[in-house]
Parts: C-alpha cells; sequence; structure tokens
C-alpha cells in the first residue's frame, strides 16, 4: 500500500464516511451512501413544472400551481429530491448537527443526472446563494457553497462564491406565504463585483419550497446585468 492509500485507509477508520439517509456508516467502504437507502430517497420524475421543476400530477399541468400565481424572473430550475420527511430530516443534519460530509452525495448525484440539461443552460459560473457572515459563522460553512462547490467539481464549471452577497440576515422564512417570504428577502441580498460581465449564471440552493429565495437572488443578478438565472436544489416541495 503506498502512502497516500494508508493515509486515506486511516482516515477513513478515524472518521467513516456516515450515510445522508441512515447516518449510519456506509458499506460497502467507498460509496457515499447507503445501497438500500438510495432506493428509499423520492427523486424527482416526470412530469415535472416546466419553471421551477416541482414533480406535478399530470403532462397536461406545465406549470406547478405556485409557478401559475406567482412571476417567475429565473429561466427554470431543477432539483434531486422531493423534500419529505427522510430529506427533511438529512438536510437538518446537515445544517444543524455539521454533516457537512452528506453534501458530497447529493452534488455528485445532481451532477450525474442533470449533466446534459445543466450543460444546456451554458451558465459561465455556479452562485451559490449566501447566508448573512453571522450565520456563517455560528454554523462554520455555507451548505449552498459546498453543494456548489462540489457540483463545480464534477462539471468542471466555475463557482463564484462572491457573486451574490447577503447585507442583511433576515427573519426565519418558515410559516411566512410566499408574498411575505419575498417581501422579508427585499434588499438582503446584493450582486459582487465577481458579476460583472457575466450573462448567465445557476444559483446553488440547498431547498426550494415557495421560490422566494431563488427569486429575489435573480431580481438582484439581472438588475446587476445577468440576462439569463437558472437554479439546482438538492430539494423541492411538490407542485400538487
Amino acid at each position: 500500500m503506498n502512502f497516500s492509500l494508508f493515509i486515506n485507509a486511516f482516515i477513513d477508520l478515524l472518521f467513516p464516511r456516515r450515510c445522508p439517509v441512515c447516518d449510519g456508516i456506509v458499506m460497502p467502504k467507498g460509496r457515499l451512501i447507503c445501497p438500500e437507502c438510495f432506493t428509499r430517497l423520492s427523486f424527482v420524475k416526470n412530469p415535472f413544472c416546466k419553471k421551477c421543476g416541482k414533480e406535478v400530477l399530470n403532462e397536461e399541468a406545465e406549470y406547478c400551481f405556485d409557478c401559475t400565481k406567482h412571476k417567475r424572473s429565473f429561466e427554470y430550475g431543477l432539483a434531486l429530491l422531493n423534500y419529505d420527511k427522510r430529506a427533511r430530516k438529512s438536510m437538518s443534519k446537515i445544517k444543524y448537527r455539521n454533516r457537512r460530509e452528506y453534501i458530497e452525495f447529493y452534488g455528485q448525484a445532481i451532477a450525474f443526472r442533470y449533466k446534459k440539461m445543466i450543460g444546456r443552460m451554458k451558465a459561465e459560473i455556479l452562485v451559490p446563494v449566501p447566508v448573512h457572515p453571522s450565520r456563517k459563522r455560528k454554523r462554520g460553512f455555507n451548505q449552498a457553497e459546498l453543494l456548489a462547490d462540489c457540483i463545480g467539481t464534477y462539471l468542471s464549471i466555475p463557482v463564484s462564491s462572491g457573486g451574490l452577497l447577503r447585507n442583511k440576515n433576515t427573519m426565519p422564512q418558515k410559516g411566512l406565504n410566499p408574498a411575505a417570504r419575498l417581501k422579508n428577502l427585499e434588499e438582503a441580498f446584493v450582486a459582487g463585483k465577481e458579476i460583472k460581465g457575466i450573462e448567465s449564471v445557476i444559483l446553488v440552493d440547498d431547498i426550494y419550497t415557495t421560490g422566494s429565495t431563488i427569486e429575489a437572488c435573480t431580481r438582484v443578478l439581472k438588475k446587476a446585468g445577468v440576462k439569463r438565472v437558472y437554479f439546482l436544489a438538492i430539494c423541492i416541495g411538490r407542485g400538487y
């Protein structure tokens, strides 16, 4: 065994990979998720909304209920999983129990599943949805930034963590209706210098529910001169 393999084996022994679904040690080693747990995930499948990517009831419904009622400034988006109980638990562990290693599986899965569709977006950069600096200091990381880094590595797309900044620490969004969410996010974001001259961007976030955050970010980017904005997310609510 060469030295690098020995180091990796030693690290794996001390810090074994944990499954993003059951939180148990992943077996067989080398995988990012338990094979059985993989089958338990609720992957977004057709038919889905042509704007936000939420599952819809039938192919005749081109758009979900939210996208028929609310103006969307972004082109369209894609998400990996339906935001069910299992996904909600996994996302909570990433944010509040420092299970940032889960991000690697989700980033890889998004990159592999949507490689062709992401390629058709012809985005110049990935821009993670920022958290307020105080929240990032408390948590120690921004999950959207880690996700963007992972997707960017697999698909060779540059990541601009400074493309969008958060200058206002808004109140929690949970429990607010879409209109209140968007109002809550007004003036919370500002475009960074890295966005200058960029025409096509993919926003990256962990969860898409009402779309208020992505919409607010899109409006800021477009005011800064970006012509096309798309988004990628790990989880998304259902469209019915």
